[in-house]
């Protein structure tokens, strides 16, 4: 006798931590374009890649065998930003569809980050090595080229100069005082940036907007994928915490800030999170009928 076979189809969150897994077979890509599915559940992720390889494809068919380097470059540029007609959502920077990919590829509008990611893709199928840079305040992308490496804002296009660079860090090393004998080389900070690291930095944008807005399930949806994507990172498992307390599931919040509190026990915030985790474990459960 045989039985029907049973598919069970996972959740984006499950989807979204088979795509981060390892480090070795990390789908940047793809795991960009996931993050959409917490505002649409249904996204088809691979119809959007299908997307952005026929843009590939148009741009990996107008180059000839053996054109150069400068040439490959000059053509990205030109069928990114004037055909393409990507670009900064200066109007609007703060939006979350920014932040998402299949969104950014149909209003051709994007912050650095999001644009950053079909720009390294598209570099890819013009033959060039593109890497993102995790520039304090503003996402960049370098390119190796024959004669070293050139550093573009993915948010207009600009190739920035050596002093440009040491410019835009000025007010960093200020801040942090990171000056005179404890300057740290301008190299430093434009090493690239891991695929985690990405999505990281594409996630936490996220959480800030959502915790701006107190839009709370959203926020929460973009800390699952953050404790997935960074299990010990143990400020984002608090903040989980915190934000499961705020939606009234005090049980999973107390579980949250308990592994907080295991792994940093002499956290700075330690005493308040202890007082907090107490009056979670505390609170009265309702009762089954």
């Amino acid at each position: 006798m045989s039985f029907p076979l049973r598919l069970e189809a996972i959740s984006p969150l499950e989807y979204f931590a088979s795509l981060v897994a390892e480090d070795d077979h990390f789908a940047l890509l793809e795991a960009a374009i996931s993050l959409g599915q917490d505002v649409e559940p249904g996204l088809d992720t691979q119809s959007v890649i299908d997307e952005i390889e026929a843009l590939g494809e148009k741009l990996r068919r107008r180059l000839p065998a053996d054109a150069s380097a400068m040439h490959r470059l000059r053509t990205l540029n030109r069928y990114f930003f004037r055909e393409l007609g990507f670009a900064g959502n200066v109007n609007d920077y703060y939006d979350a569809g920014n932040s998402y990919v299949h969104q950014v590829l149909a209003s051709r509008r994007g912050i650095p980050i999001s644009l950053a990611v079909v720009y390294i893709e598209l570099a890819g199928h013009a033959g060039l090595v593109a890497r993102g840079v995790s520039f304090p305040g503003h996402f960049l992308v370098k390119l190796r080229l024959p004669n070293g490496e050139a550093v573009m804002d993915p948010f207009n296009g600009r190739s920035l100069s050596r002093d440009e660079l040491e410019e835009r860090l000025e007010p960093l090393r200020r801040k942090q005082g990171l000056v005179g004998d404890f300057e740290v080389p301008l190299g430093l900070f434009l090493q690239s940036a891991s695929p985690r690291d990405i999505i990281a930095r594409m996630l936490r944008n996220l959480k800030s907007i959502h915790q701006q807005a107190e839009d709370f399930p959203l926020l929460l949806a973009v800390q699952h994928r953050l404790v997935c994507l960074l299990p010990d990172a143990w400020d984002e498992r608090r903040d989980r915490g915190l934000t499961l307390a705020e939606l009234g599931q005090p049980d999973a919040a107390a579980d949250d800030l308990a592994a907080y509190l295991d792994h940093q026990p002499g956290a700075a915030d330690a005493e308040p999170m202890r007082r907090m985790l107490a009056e979670l474990r505390d609170m009265p459960r309702p009762l089954l009928h």
